[in-house]
């Protein structure tokens, strides 16, 4: 295919001069000096390695994905809906209604009251800016919400004894906003460690001092392969996080790079972390380790490496009797994710499910423990959730018991958010206005049942967190049950492999699925004979 997009993307916010570019270098067929359009390489040429990132000026207040073709996704299989029976419900039109439907589910024994929670939002400016609404979003819809990695070592106010975290104001404050709307029983809120937070010691933080029930660790994203990537826009932070031991480019104690950034060359830092090294036995230990300091549950958060990656990634979670993997497909990021690492690196979302399903294959003619299975990568509605749970059902129900999403959820509290404080200036748009109303609480169709259920609490509910519950629990939740009962089923775990059909070969190829046109041939010549 023409690699399009190799000299301007929307995410680095390059356009070439003319449409028809030369499709394999993405430039212009004849390139100009006087030329005022920045494309990737005019762009790179004034700022480098800025124009790996998504727009820096809009960190903080955006989230990025690839805009690559895989030549794979869930388009490329059909839901198969029935009209005979009814599974999981008495066959009776009186009984047998789409709101009947149970969708709730489990993930390492935690009950869910839809199977999709929040992955990992850590650090990034967008997540902490949008924590109240995300938080109690996910604490409302019954489901889990993940704190993400280099929460404790971001934080001014942390107090580091002895190169451990002893206390952390932003950890702390993020792990109670949930709790003030958890029911105490559907989803719970998880923390993830990586190499930086293991250092600091945030893992017994969490577990001790704020008794948190789940520890996920992190060996990487779909987005990237490398570790986590903030930035930073005060020069006293930048030198805080580089004595607190993290990789900040450039040096922020560099007296000459001090004086590039009071002059105004550049206008921001990079905070990286480093990069986990995984070993079987250590993580065997390590969850032991786990799990004797206090831990609940423990998950584990992996991005979309190589298959042999993904084969040993099950092995050791299968020994260490883990009790959840979240496997995170290309190509989407939370906040600064390289542009090139997003497009052009790690397994996209379907073949990645599949090769986690040969795993578990293998695994289970062995009699090996097999954990409860997440997959995240590129999720927006319930009919991608559909088929990626029917996919996974070998044969004893569905493997993978929930979805996990990042940017959907953060889109949805960003747009209820801003729509909010449209209406507060008075400048809502007048189509808005006129189909949903000019204040906040005619915005959202969850208010009724929300104000009945907390009554004078409802108005401690940020609108973004209404906006986040009313995506997950009323647009993906009821659309779900939908689908179920078109397919005659009733109960989540019934749904598997024959509830959906491959489009294309190269989907039947990839994941066994059989075509449409090849589904049920058998069947039909036995009713008809």
């Amino acid at each position: 295919m023409a690699d399009m997009y190799a000299n301007a993307r929307s995410t680095t916010g390059t356009r070439t001069r003319v449409r028809d570019i030369s499709p394999t270098s993405g430039m212009c067929p004849i390139c100009i000096r006087n030329c005022q359009t920045l494309c990737e390489v005019g762009l790179s040429a004034f700022r480098g390695r800025e124009v790996l990132y998504p727009s820096p000026e809009e960190f903080g207040e955006s989230t990025a994905a690839s805009n690559k073709d895989y030549a794979l996704d869930w388009s490329h299989f059909q839901i198969l809906v029935d009209v005979l029976g009814a599974k999981g419900m008495k066959a009776n039109s009186d009984k047998a209604i789409f709101e009947a439907v149970d969708i709730t589910t489990e993930v390492g024994k935690i009950p869910l009251k839809i199977p999709v929670f929040t992955a990992a939002l850590g650090s990034t400016a967008v997540a902490k800016r949008n924590w109240d609404s995300l938080a109690i979003g996910a604490a409302l819809a019954g489901t889990i919400q993940v704190v993400g990695e280099n929460v404790c070592g971001m934080d001014p106010a942390s107090r580091i004894t002895g190169g451990k975290v002893a206390h952390s104001e932003d950890l702390k404050y993020r792990v109670e906003k949930y709790r003030e709307f958890w029911d105490g029983k559907h989803g719970d809120i998880a923390v993830q460690t990586n190499v930086e937070d293991q250092r600091l010691g945030v893992d017994i933080y969490a577990l001790s001092k704020l008794e948190v029930n789940i520890i996920e660790r992190k060996w990487g994203q779909g987005a990237k392969a490398i570790g986590g990537e903030v930035r930073i826009y005060k020069l006293e932070e930048a030198k805080m996080l580089k004595q607190r031991g993290y990789i900040v480019i450039p040096d922020p104690e560099d007296e000459s790079v001090q004086e590039a950034f009071r002059n105004g060359v550049f206008r921001s830092f990079e905070r990286h972390s480093r990069v986990g090294m995984p070993e079987q036995k250590d993580f065997i230990e390590d969850v032991e380790w786990l799990r004797g300091q206090g831990a609940k549950h423990v998950f584990l958060k992996t991005g979309a490496y190589r298959p042999a990656v993904v084969a040993f990634t099950m092995k050791v979670a299968s020994e260490a009797k883990i009790d959840a993997v979240t496997f995170d497909g290309a190509g989407g990021g939370t906040a600064m994710s390289p542009v090139p690492m997003m497009n052009e690196c790690s397994t996209p979302t379907v073949y990645l499910e599949a090769q986690v399903l040969k795993c578990i294959e293998m695994l289970r003619n062995k009699g090996r423990y097999i954990p409860d299975i997440v997959m995240a990568g590129g999720f927006v509605n319930e009919t991608q959730i559909f088929k990626s749970i029917a996919m996974s059902n070998l044969g004893d129900g569905p493997c993978v018991k929930a979805i996990a999403m990042a940017r959907a959820p953060i889109t949805a509290a960003l747009k209820a958010s801003y729509f909010t404080e449209l209406a507060v200036k008075g400048e809502l748009p007048k189509a808005f206005a006129k189909n949903y109303g000019d204040v906040p609480e005619q915005f959202f169709i969850a208010t009724p049942e929300l104000k009945n259920e907390f009554g004078e609490r409802f108005r401690d509910i940020p609108t973004g967190a209404m906006g986040v519950y009313t995506y997950y629990y009323d647009r993906l939740g009821v659309g779900l049950k939908q689908l179920l009962a078109g397919a005659r089923k009733w109960k989540l775990d019934l749904l598997d492999r024959g509830d959906i059909a491959s489009l294309s070969d190269r989907a039947s190829k990839v994941t066994g699925i059989p075509t449409i046109e090849e589904v049920e041939n058998d069947v039909i010549e036995s009713i008809l004979s």
